[in-house]
């Protein structure tokens, strides 16, 4: 249980000091056990563990797939985001008691186990492509606990460097680097709702009907306001008429040309008079269209005079809304919460961490972390108190998973004795109280 053969040892620099290692009875990671009161509350692993076929054979399986991917999912909350740090992680009381099952009262899964279950069995076409769905699906369960108003999609493409002889691992121009080059669609709350892993010379925007067509699809019969937002790599025409036919409102940056410049050449000269501390800005919106568009659409342009620049910096939005020009900006800037969330699962889950060779095995990665991103978010978002809400999910981890405690065993209890630091018990209880106050889904 890792305990065996732990000699004591010795500082130089105190002699009365011994240092002792006890495995199955400390753990770094107490805080772990709030993510599965809100997972249980949720009912979120066991309705994805429904989704995925069981693709092991005989009488001799020690964990069921739904204990498999718990661990899966809460190591990458932990920041253990590689298999191989399993046979450590296996005897850890925190990490057994949220993985459940037989885990409780012997270990957790082995490191040949978590890549047995990632790289085999969820690497299957069927249970690959369950698996991709598994986070709308839950971003679905945590709607129907809260009233959705509106709804707010921004895409996003991101590098994940690459180290190695990886299949669909190719060089960028743009990233000026070796990568893959994976695809992410959130909401407005910074839930993940599809993301898609696709080789490192994939252009920004392709495979992005892939991607949001079962996120449309999901969407399709509420009866809300609906839009949507990206960066100039989505600026196509397809992407338009398909907004246009489902009812979305869309903001997306335009590059601009001769004749967007020529459209709004007045706004260009400098203005009259002495440059003034806080910048000049000016809007205008006019029709355009494009020699490959079917149709003319809406371009707002803002234009800002800065000082001490010699030329002013412009931005074009091409979007079918009808607010005034400084609010369709206004809503077009707050696409760059996108780039935050996606800064996010780089360091608090680390989804870049894609170190298989097979690409269909650094798909199911990608997948699992993204799942791992989107519960720590639920917690944030659903969970926190008001005066610590603002916490990244970074700071989350260190804080508030990274919690040390010592387990102590009895005849009916098992007890976590947790430190108080930076997260102390009023605010730990705080934490439960409002998960217990959710209103459970119906397993």
């Amino acid at each position: 249980m890792g305990e065996a053969g732990n000699g004591q040892l010795r500082l130089t620099f105190d002699s009365s000091l011994k240092l002792e290692f006890h495995g199955a009875k400390i753990t770094t990671d107490a805080g772990l056990l709030t993510y599965r009161e809100l997972d249980e509350q949720m009912g979120l692993t066991q309705w994805a563990a429904r989704q995925l076929t069981e693709g092991r054979k005989g009488k001799n399986m020690q964990h069921t797939m739904l204990a498999l991917l718990r661990q899966g999912i809460y190591g990458r909350i932990a920041g253990y985001e590689d298999t191989n740090d399993s046979d450590y992680l296996r005897m850890d009381p925190a990490m057994r008691r949220v993985v459940g099952g037989r885990a409780q009262k012997k270990l957790a899964a082995s490191s040949s186990e978590m890549g047995r279950f990632e790289t085999e069995f969820l690497a299957t076409e069927a249970n690959l492509t369950a698996l991709s769905s598994v986070s709308g699906e839950w971003v679905d369960i945590v709607h129907g606990t809260t009233k959705l108003k509106r709804l707010v999609l921004d895409m996003d493409s991101s590098e994940s460097p690459t180290y190695g002889e990886q299949e669909g691992s190719i060089y960028n121009g743009h990233f000026g680097c070796t990568c893959y080059h994976p695809l992410f669609c959130f909401n407005q709350f910074g839930d993940v709702e599809g993301a898609m892993l696709r080789e490192g010379n994939a252009h920004s925007a392709r495979d992005w009907l892939a991607v949001l067509e079962p996120i449309v699809a999901r969407y399709r019969s509420r009866r809300i306001d609906k839009f949507f937002r990206a960066d100039a790599a989505f600026a196509c025409p397809e992407i338009y008429r398909y907004l246009e036919t489902e009812g979305y409102g869309y903001a997306i940056r335009l590059p601009g040309n001769k004749v967007l410049y020529a459209a709004i050449e007045h706004l260009l000269r400098r203005p009259v008079g002495r440059p003034s501390r806080k910048p000049k800005v000016f809007y205008h919106s006019f029709r355009y269209r494009a020699g490959t568009w079917d149709t003319d659409r809406r371009v707002v342009a803002k234009v800002e005079w800065h000082l001490g620049e010699l030329f002013p910096r412009v931005g074009f939005i091409v979007t079918n809304l009808t607010w005034w020009s400084k609010n369709v900006v206004s809503f077009y800037n707050g696409r760059g919460t996108a780039e935050q969330w996606i800064k996010e699962g780089k360091n608090a889950v680390k989804w870049t961490r894609l170190s298989c060779r097979r690409f269909k095995d650094n798909a199911v990665r990608l997948q699992l972390f993204v799942l791992a991103y989107n519960l720590a978010n639920f917690l944030r978002r659903l969970a926190l108190p008001r005066s610590i809400r603002h916490w990244s999910l970074t700071t989350l981890r260190e804080k508030l998973v990274k919690i040390g405690a010592k387990v102590a065993k009895h005849s009916r209890y098992v007890i976590f004795q947790l430190a108080e630091v930076a997260v102390p018990r009023n605010l730990f209880a705080a934490i439960l109280a409002r998960i217990q106050r959710l209103a459970p889904v119906p397993t």
